[in-house]
């Protein structure tokens, strides 16, 4: 069966509390047109609270394709309202990490992330779910969670994940080791666990954390750094940042459809950026939930 050619016509909205976001605003408005691309309306949108809204009365006027520039963040705020609607999702990587661009094989400049939108193809992929709200790309508990319920917004936005590193060290000093139950539905793993990743793709914090599976996989991978050791979590981050040899040797991989997941102490958890949820929830897969504008 042939698939559809991406929309001509579309709906921006950019988060310009994002990374790049209100720098590159009207240049990305000027570049879609000069790509092709008809914008039935552009939203410059400052406060991240009103993204859901701006999306949804988009998507009820029926608009053909939303496309949302920011980071990780900004995609995971307005993804619940493409869920089971005839709308694509364009996505422009404008945040720190753009995760989920990179999990996509998404590029990253603008240029190219637009070409993709303008000429590339459709893709239908899964989304992952924390107690029933979607998220793009990954979930994180432990010293992640620290840092992105802390860093100070002008750090993130202008050190980029540098500034995220620099954060990461001083956030290390005073984080624990926490208690894991992991429930797969058939069995029950007990773990000590510095952090856990919740991943739809395959990276995270910018990261590749898998080579295997991802957005189209239909199912979740459950990434524990397992141990007490905060120079162990230091180590199995270095590893993977630099794809070393032996860089899967600190983390333990489950997969699965869905997940019942209990720690001691209670931890928040981080969803695509935000801290939005705490232990203990049930994490799942959403298989093939949206289509995205992707490179041909």
């Amino acid at each position: 069966m042939e698939m559809k050619p991406l929309p001509r016509d579309a709906v921006l909205i950019v988060n310009t509390h994002s990374r790049k976001g209100q720098d590159l605003y009207e240049e990305a408005r000027t570049k879609l047109a000069a790509a092709g691309i008809t914008l039935l309306a552009t939203h410059a949108v400052d406060d991240p609270k009103d993204l859901a809204t701006v999306a949804r009365k988009a998507i009820a006027e029926g608009a053909p394709m939303v496309i949302v520039g920011g980071g990780d963040g900004t995609l995971a705020g307005v993804v619940d309202e493409l869920v089971g609607k005839v709308c694509v999702f364009g996505v422009l990587p404008l945040g720190t990490a753009n995760s989920f661009a990179r999990s996509l094989g998404l590029p990253l400049d603008l240029d190219s992330a637009i070409a993709a939108i303008a000429h590339g193809r459709r893709r239908r992929v899964d989304l992952g779910m924390i107690d029933g709200d979607h998220f793009v790309n990954g979930a994180s508990i432990g010293l992640s969670t620290m840092i992105g319920e802390t860093v100070p917004h002008k750090l993130k936005r202008y050190a980029g994940r540098v500034g995220y590193l620099a954060w990461a060290l001083k956030c290390a000093v005073r984080f624990c080791a926490f208690r894991l139950e992991l429930d797969d539905g058939t069995q029950l793993h007990r773990l000590w666990a510095t952090e856990v990743r919740i991943l739809n793709g395959t990276h995270h914090g910018g990261v590749e954390l898998s080579e295997e599976g991802g957005v189209a996989s239909r199912d979740l991978l459950i990434q524990a750094v397992v141990g007490t050791s905060k120079l162990a979590l230091a180590k199995d981050w270095s590893a993977k940042f630099f794809k070393l040899r032996d860089r899967n040797a600190g983390s333990r991989d489950f997969r699965g459809k869905t997940f019942r997941i209990v720690t001691d102490p209670p931890q928040r958890i981080s969803i695509d950026g935000e801290v939005l949820a705490c232990t203990p929830v049930t994490a799942s897969v959403a298989p093939a939930a949206i289509e995205v504008a992707v490179t041909a």
